[in-house]
């Protein structure tokens, strides 16, 4: 028989973009998943860009009220020195929103690396020591997870703040504020993650070999117990970011002087939406939105990817009718051989 002239399949080596994570993400996706994930990834770009770049992208400071030729003036419309106009205290509003983006990440990255590495420790020595302590630290994450989010963090912030002034201690308190929020969140994922992994049969191997307690769990079992974790810090970032200007909302957030943060501006413009008055509270609404939004889509479409039904259905998806009857045959082309 001839020879087949087919051309032969090659596996293509990935590559270093092949392997970050989030190419890996987009790669896997499929249409309207893989949609939400470009979008939340844009959109989380541009938040990123903002706040690490704000003291070269906005035209002004965030607490300047004076430019070469005087003082702003205040609640002024939209012109070519202030593109956004200026808010009713004599800030320009498009500078406040940009220095707000930087001020909204800092609170979040503290926040956030607060809660995981507590709510990790604390997850990870409850469920694997079990006993009292188990019960205590259980009975304290309930007790927390059911008040409102909002209120509890209301509360912590009167009680750290204390009356503090400045960037960092008002960054501190918004984002222990939000961290005493999340910490029992992880606790109790990882919590039963860590109670799933240590009936496993390599962790009674490290036992019988002689593997001490601490190494078991930091080395074995914390390995397995953290993979969903990503998810949930995705999605709680921008709880975060709804938390924070919450508290600025109210009145409970960062001081203006030290900061520019986006509830304490849109609190300031309720007043002048009454007014007539547009541009004070649309940009840091509209940023507050858009940050929000591009977070939540980034989570939505990780939380997609890692539903094994959802991935089994895409491969069904994307399965043509050739490759269905190949998949059926018992023995493939490449262990039968070429036949001449």
């Amino acid at each position: 028989m001839a020879r087949s002239n087919a051309p032969r399949s090659r596996a293509v080596k990935p590559g270093i973009l092949d392997r970050l994570p989030v190419v890996h993400q987009l790669r896997q996706s499929v249409g309207l998943q893989r949609g939400m994930l470009i979008a939340g990834l844009v959109l989380a770009a541009i938040f990123l860009i903002l706040a690490i770049f704000a003291p070269w992208l906005a035209p002004y400071g965030f607490a300047q009220l004076r430019g070469p030729d005087g003082p702003f003036g205040a609640q002024q419309p939209p012109s070519a020195e202030h593109l956004l106009g200026t808010t009713v205290g004599g800030y320009d509003v498009l500078s406040r929103t940009i220095w707000g983006a930087q001020t909204a990440l800092l609170a979040i990255v503290v926040a956030l690396l607060l809660s995981v590495f507590i709510g990790i420790f604390l997850g990870l020595v409850s469920g694997y020591l079990g006993g009292w302590l188990d019960r205590v630290l259980v009975v304290i994450a309930d007790a927390i997870y059911a008040f409102p989010t909002l209120l509890l963090a209301i509360v912590a912030a009167i009680a750290i703040s204390g009356g503090q002034s400045g960037l960092w201690p008002g960054i501190l308190a918004a984002a222990i504020s939000i961290t005493v929020v999340f910490i029992p969140q992880y606790f109790r994922v990882v919590r039963s993650e860590v109670i799933r992994v240590k009936a496993e049969a390599f962790v009674e191997s490290a036992k019988v070999i002689g593997a001490s307690t601490p190494r078991i769990m930091f080395v074995h079992v914390l390995r397995n117990a953290t993979r969903s974790l990503p998810l949930i810090v995705t999605l709680n970032a921008s709880e975060a970011i709804a938390t924070l200007a919450a508290l600025g909302f109210l009145g409970f957030g960062i001081e203006p002087t030290a900061a520019a943060e986006w509830g304490f501006d849109l609190k300031n413009s309720i007043g002048d939406v009454s007014a007539g008055i547009w541009w004070t509270a649309i940009p840091p609404g509209v940023a507050i939105v858009l940050a929000i939004l591009g977070v939540t889509l980034i989570g939505e479409g990780l939380n997609d990817l890692a539903d094994p039904r959802l991935r089994a259905r895409r491969r069904a998806g994307k399965q043509t009718p050739a490759d269905a009857v190949a998949a059926s045959q018992p023995i493939t082309r490449e262990f039968m051989g070429e036949v001449e």
